[in-house]
């Protein structure tokens, strides 16, 4: 063979001989062609933000979104494969649907972490399927046991976090809310740094038009997840333009 990963790409059921399911990083690969998403948990809140890449001037302003409410206080954001994810959202929201049926009330986020999770992960055991190019970060609040935010790979493992990023700058976005005390912040705060780490890291040169997405679940919102909430909406762009107005200043000096 010419090369030690030669043949060993042809299914997600079979090893490389180093170890490595290489269908799973292509998976991977896929997510980091994605724009930027982000997850912030505070004390009373959790809030999403995706840097949602304009492709085209046609589009309608809601189109190609990627935050979406699976329950009244769960909210999810995908990185990668937009159709992959669109149909993520669909199996997450039947689970909600389901737990709720049964036991007449709102999934924990836990649970729907974890279905979603074994669900993602049973695409990378069989031939016969392929991994979702998708990752997927998940957030809630509830009054017992208060802000949650998981994220998901398309490996289908998962971890419980206070800031994660995916997509494209997801190490400079890791870097940035890794300098942050995240888990005292106010709703506020995480509004405001949020803006400023998806303005941030958006690179001008390769894609000139972005719009900022944001959802925030949290004590603020009576633990309903509002998308674009007003006026915290507003709040984020001012806080993330104006912190790209001084980095270019900074930059000229």
């Amino acid at each position: 063979m010419s090369s030690i990963g030669t043949g060993y790409d042809l299914s997600a059921s079979q090893f490389s001989p180093d170890g490595r399911v290489f269908q799973v990083d292509y998976a991977s690969k896929a997510v980091e062609k994605s724009g930027t998403v982000i997850g912030l948990r505070g004390k009373d809140g959790v809030v999403l933000a995706v840097e949602k890449i304009v492709t085209s001037s046609l589009y309608e302003e809601s189109a190609g979104a990627r935050i979406y409410t699976i329950d009244k206080n769960i909210g999810l954001v995908l990185a990668g494969l937009l159709a992959d994810g669109r149909y993520i959202v669909q199996v997450a929201r039947n689970e909600a649907q389901n737990y709720r049926t049964q036991f007449e009330r709102t999934i924990p986020l836990k649970t729907l972490n974890e279905r979603l999770s074994a669900y993602i992960h049973a695409y990378t055991l069989y031939s016969a399927v392929r991994p979702f190019g998708v990752s997927i970060i998940l957030s809630s609040w509830d009054e017992d046991v208060g802000p949650q935010l998981y994220k998901i790979e398309p490996s289908g493992s998962s971890f419980g976090y206070y800031g994660c990023a995916s997509g494209k700058a997801k190490q400079q976005a890791k870097t940035e809310i890794e300098k942050l005390n995240i888990k005292d912040m106010t709703t506020e705060e995480l509004i405001k740094n949020a803006g400023k780490i998806i303005y941030s890291v958006h690179d001008e040169l390769k894609d000139k038009d972005f719009r900022l997405e944001l959802s925030l679940v949290g004590k603020e919102t009576n633990g309903m997840h509002k998308i674009s909430p007003v006026p915290w909406y507003d709040m984020a762009v001012e806080a993330g333009q104006a912190a790209k107005r001084e980095d270019d200043s900074d930059n000229e000096i």
